[in-house]
């Protein structure tokens, strides 16, 4: 038994490079239940970060008692982290779900039956697309649906309404990602694999806090680590978090800087010839380009931008250029980020450079934040098209015409789709009145919330929110649809590194809760949405009819499905796509060929000016005759869009903390997860806390030109003139009590976003903080990972600590407190018990069996 709260990522299974991960399966149950009246174990993944960990469901008398990692599972080989062992089952079977429709009335939302509630969205919908037309309707969607329901919405959203105003919460989280892959290889698709971490022997983790974020994988590194031939890490992070910690290099650089420090590494790269000339030659354009713009980035010009050392800029770049093998992931640390996919798409540069792409060791993950935000993108419920089809190109338009049976005019193509941030200034402006809401939480995850209040409770605006409980979002709908969760329905989703895995329905939904597949179903039928010939737009009976659909197109395409089925799929592990034909047991990694879909005729997009978003368009880009080659693509470094000034002399930045997810509509609701991180906070350095005359635990007002919040404060490891607050707590505490007020750390961010990704940045801006109260103790952020309070070890270096200068000085507590003794740099210990006593308690079984097989072959040659 081990106490996975305070011992985050569990028991250590050592293993060495190009040996199998062993197999360590960690399991939970409700208290009082034992393994033994445990009726059924059921098959499914974790939906609690974007790794996608197979697991099954515990099952006794219809109800979920807990879960266990799948031992013959390729992704997690058994294990599961902290949200997945005790929020994936306990959210579902919280007290305050959803279980009857609500509608408004005289300004108060009631108890409903579904064929009113859904006749009221009906006939809101027929009237606005009489009188305006298909432009009055938006759909904001998630990374939370399975694959079977983005489908649907998608064709009901492009082929049913044509509607253009389509998009998901992954474009706060992952539009980034899928931006820069398009760019640098011509379609979306993760290179690399997790496998990549048995083979490598580097890692380099850009703004990617992997302990935190996804606990299973960053298991795997901690087990690489302590093998006998660890790799060796770069870690870039204004915070010391516990991959910092690891790292050899440790680049803690000034939010908003990140481009020039990838220049000045890719710079280095050229500079000592650590590149892979007849790979550049054979499989890439546009490198003299990519030369000139990062000439200038010397390692003095990037420590004077970045604020870190040049020594060290130079060692992360020897690692990289001198290892045989190097993983590299990125994610919201970049995403979030002035010059988003610029920053990106120089990581998948330094690959380019030096071919390491498409082979053991040599991967590329441009991570995710969700576990199903890879297949938002690939059905197109984000705006794009189905099938990864590139909506410049009348052919690709033309193929989901005639797959769907609908006239190709429908289909918005005429201009680019429309992001989250136009979606939301749309309903600002008036010109769209009806706004369907699945699965997020908008009214905490935007950016500048005072203005998405606002928006939200237009009186124009018609709002349907279809969720699991009545979060803040759903405080302002008009209509509230209870759904369906995990574990409750049956269908398919791809983690990160492409793996399809199946969910099987374990338990029937409470109430009369419906799966999103069905409502979608049911508000097209009552559309009266149809093909050509007159049958119904969708008519399928199930999940499996709409995988045997998407199946279909994605035939010939990047995410080719075509050899997956349920059967596939059921009793084993997850398969990562493409997987046909030609690879009938999937693929490990892309482009060992050296081959891109960078065709005219085959890629998802012609490209963009990464530094204004213009479009490159199909004549220029055919002029440029990519050929299946890899393009590097660049741009200058600018300054964020809002830097510290007079008034506002701090950066502010957001992120995560292990214990939650997004705006924790599950994780709250599980008491070991909620009593280990249950209130906000807000990080600052020990030298700004000093000069400032505060403590630890000190209520601090922090206030930008847009909002404020107030919360108590953490004088922990990250670096001076930084601040950061952690994005997931709202208004609203389980059950729909209030809670503090200007907690919610969007108050503060700013409505700006890449101009390529159109990913918001979430991670600049400008503010000040003052003292409000006194603290009465430690504030209660956890001081396991991240957050912890800073350490009694002094700094010797900008390297080490992120200062700009001076040492580190470590300050007494506060007012009336305690000295937070026994948590230094290293400790794994809280000041916050555990969640009392077994009810955080985990098995972990290091099992004697075969780890599960990977690859062919042929596929780790």
């Amino acid at each position: 038994m081990v106490d996975r709260i305070a011992e985050i990522w569990g028991s250590r299974t050592p293993y060495a490079r190009e040996e199998r991960w062993p197999v360590r399966v960690d399991q939970v149950l409700a208290e009082g239940v034992q393994e033994s009246e445990v009726q059924r174990w059921v098959q499914s993944a974790c939906v609690l970060c974007s790794n996608g960990c197979g697991i099954d469901i515990a099952v006794k008398d219809g109800s979920m008692v807990g879960v266990r990692g799948r031992s013959m599972d390729i992704v997690n080989h058994g294990r599961l982290g902290p949200k997945g062992l005790f929020a994936s089952w306990q959210g579902m079977n919280h007290k305050d779900r959803l279980t009857k429709p609500l509608i408004r009335e005289n300004g108060v939302l009631v108890e409903s039956d579904w064929d009113t509630a859904m006749e009221r969205i009906v006939s809101r919908s027929r009237a606005l697309l009489d009188e305006k037309g298909p432009l009055s309707h938006g759909f904001y969607t998630s990374g939370q649906l399975f694959l079977e329901e983005y489908y649907a919405q998608a064709i009901v959203g492009k082929a049913g309404i044509g509607t253009p105003h389509m998009d998901g919460n992954t474009r706060l989280c992952t539009a980034t990602s899928a931006a820069a892959m398009k760019e640098s290889f011509g379609s979306d698709g993760q290179p690399g694999s997790y496998v990549d971490i048995d083979e490598c022997d580097a890692m380099f983790l850009f703004g990617h806090n992997m302990a935190e974020t996804q606990t299973v994988l960053w298991m795997r590194v901690l087990d690489r680590l302590a093998g006998p031939d660890k790799p060796r890490i770069v870690c870039v992070d204004p915070r010391d978090t516990e991959v910092a910690r690891h790292a050899e290099v440790h680049l803690p650089l000034r939010p908003g800087t990140n481009l020039a420090l990838m220049h000045g590494l890719v710079r280095e790269l050229f500079a000592n010839r650590w590149i892979d000339e007849d790979y550049i030659a054979a499989h890439t354009m546009n490198v003299e380009e990519l030369r000139a713009t990062v000439e200038p980035w010397t390692p003095e010009a990037v420590a004077e931008t970045c604020g870190v050392a040049a020594e060290d800029v130079r060692r992360a770049a020897e690692i990289f250029g001198t290892s045989d093998r190097v993983l590299s992931t990125v994610l919201q640390g970049f995403y979030q980020s002035s010059q988003a996919t610029a920053a990106s798409c120089a990581v998948n540069n330094m690959h380019l450079l030096r071919g390491m792409i498409g082979k053991p060791g040599c991967g590329i993950l441009q991570m995710n934040g969700q576990p199903t935000a890879q297949n938002n993108r690939e059905c197109g419920a984000d705006g794009d098209l189905s099938g990864f089809r590139n909506w410049e190109n009348p052919q690709h338009v033309q193929e989901l015409a005639d797959l769907w049976n609908v006239d190709a005019a429908i289909i918005p193509h005429w201009a680019p789709p429309t992001h989250a941030m136009q979606i939301f200034r749309y309903i600002e402006q008036g010109s769209m009145e009806f706004l369907w809401v699945s699965a997020t939480n908008p009214a905490v995850s935007m950016p500048e919330l005072p203005r998405i209040r606002d928006i939200l409770a237009s009186e124009s605006l018609f709002l349907v929110v279809q969720d699991l409980y009545l979060t803040e979002t759903a405080q302002y709908a008009d209509v509230v649809l209870p759904a369906a969760g995990w574990g409750e329905k049956t269908g398919t989703f791809t983690n990160v590194n492409r793996t399809v895995h199946l969910s099987e329905q374990a338990v029937d939904p409470p109430g009369e809760a419906r799966s999103d597949l069905d409502t979608f179903l049911d508000y097209s039928r009552r559309m009266g949405f149809t093909q050509l010939d007159g049958t119904p737009l969708l008519d399928w009976k199930g999940p499996e009819d709409a995988f045997t659909a998407w199946k279909e197109c994605t035939r010939g395409r990047p995410c080719d499905y075509t050899g997956i089925t349920y059967e596939k799929l059921r009793g084993g592990s997850g398969v990562p796509w493409p997987c046909n034909e030609d690879h009938p047991d999937g693929t490990v990694r892309l482009y060992r060929d050296g081959i891109f879909p960078t065709d005219p005729e085959y890629c998802e997009t012609y490209g963009h000016d990464l530094l204004t978003g213009g479009t490159v368009g199909p004549e220029t880009y055919k002029a440029m005759d990519p050929g299946g080659r890899a393009i590097f693509k660049t741009a200058p470094y600018h300054p964020a869009h809002e830097t510290p000034d007079e008034d506002y002399p701090f950066r502010y930045t957001t992120g995560r903390t292990v214990y939650h997810f997004h705006t924790r509509t599950k994780t709250g609701r599980a008491p070991q997860l909620n009593d280990a991180a249950p209130a906000a906070w807000v990080e600052i350095s020990v030298n700004d806390a000093s000069d400032l005359g505060l403590g630890e635990g000190d209520i601090v007002r922090v206030e930008s030109r847009r909002g404020h919040i107030t919360a108590a404060l953490r004088v922990g490891d990250i670096r001076d003139g930084t601040l950061f607050a952690p994005f997931h707590y709202g208004y609203w505490d389980q059950g729909g009590t209030p809670a503090q007020e200007h907690r919610a750390a969007n108050e503060l961010t700013i409505t700006e976003w890449d101009p390529v990704s159109k990913q918001p940045v979430l991670k600049n801006a400008a503010v000040r903080i003052e003292k409000i109260a006194d603290g009465t103790g430690p504030s209660l952020a956890p001081t396991t990972t991240a957050s912890r309070p800073a350490t009694h070890k002094p700094a010797d270096s900008t390297s080490q600590t992120g200062r700009d200068s001076g040492e580190s000085r470590v300050l007494p507590p506060g007012p009336g407190q305690q000295p937070a003794h026994g948590h230094g740099r290293r400790s794994s210990r809280r000041i916050l018990p555990t969640a009392g006593g077994s009810a955080a308690q985990a098995t972990e079984t290091i099992a004697p069996v075969e780890p599960p097989a990977v690859a062919t072959k042929e596929e780790r040659a």
